[in-house]
């Protein structure tokens, strides 16, 4: 019985969690200027979060957290508020339901613990969108520094060569196309050149969009030329990603002697001296009597 409630017990909460993550993918995948309207479910997750929305430096925090994971619009912020309070009414519902079968008297106690399992598990979620986001747009740098290398030698200027890059980076790498796509309309809205290229380094919160933005600031700062700096730090890029790729294949090798050692050895042994020990045990038995 215990097995079948704590299967049902996964299921339920991965769903809520899942619907919740489902919801807020449409900020994620949707690019920088086409956010849709408020679903109901969007109405009804925001109302949620109101509840518990405080506002101060912990919610700036968690915007920016949001935007880095790719959530822009308005509500997302509430609407992760809410999946929060889903995700714990579920945990303490079902860790009640599971002591009240098995007849335990802490009901209190596993109702308050499912609780803040339950508000704690989308915050993890969140971050671990930002680190995954993170590393889809860092594989994407160089791609994106080759074709504004392009770009720029053509003759256009580096608005229009962010904007040509990201329209081509759209369906391949979306992350970093919205990104650019974000930063290209902030420059459309009056906002100065530098800012939009600090504020994306911030948004992103990757490294390499920090070093790329703070080579497109210089460039404009000194006047110049963009083409081969950029061009010089993505063969740098290349280069770093590919000893980074031969680093984790010879560590490949050191990693799998627990699981050969602790797995594999154990079992052939057994199947290379088991019959031989058999053979032993039978004949010593016949000759000691």
């Amino acid at each position: 019985m215990s097995i079948y409630l704590v299967l049902l017990f996964a299921t339920v909460f991965g769903t809520i969690v899942l619907a919740g993550q489902l919801y807020l993918r449409r900020g994620a995948e949707a690019v920088a200027g086409e956010m849709s309207e408020p679903s109901g479910v969007s109405s009804i997750l925001s109302g949620l979060g109101r509840l518990i929305h405080r506002p101060g430096t912990r919610s700036d925090g968690l915007r920016k957290l949001l935007f880095r994971a790719g959530y822009r619009a308005p509500s997302d912020l509430m609407a992760f508020h809410g999946v929060q309070v889903i995700a714990a009414a579920a945990a303490s519902l079902l860790c009640w339901y599971m002591l009240s079968l098995s007849g335990s008297d802490d009901l209190l106690l596993a109702v308050v613990s499912g609780a803040g399992f339950g508000f704690l598990m989308p915050s993890r979620a969140l971050e671990y969108q930002v680190r995954a986001r993170a590393r889809r747009i860092r594989s994407a740098v160089p791609s994106a520094l080759e074709l504004m290398v392009l770009a720029l030698e053509a003759g256009q200027n580096i608005d229009q060569a962010m904007y040509d890059t990201a329209m081509s980076l759209r369906a391949v790498y979306p992350d970093l196309s919205s990104e650019f796509l974000f930063c290209n309309l902030e420059m459309r809205a009056g906002t100065s050149r530098t800012e939009s290229l600090r504020r994306l380094a911030e948004r992103c919160g990757e490294e390499e969009v920090k070093k790329v933005a703070g080579i497109l600031i210089d460039g404009e700062r000194f006047g110049t030329s963009l083409g081969p700096a950029l061009r010089t730090h993505s063969k740098y890029l290349r280069t770093r990603m590919r000893q980074t790729a031969q680093e984790t294949a010879r560590k490949l090798s050191v990693k799998l002697v627990i699981p050969v050692f602790f797995l594999i050895f154990p079992s052939v042994m057994v199947v290379t001296l088991g019959p031989a020990y058999l053979q032993m045990r039978n004949f010593l038995g016949d000759f000691l009597k």
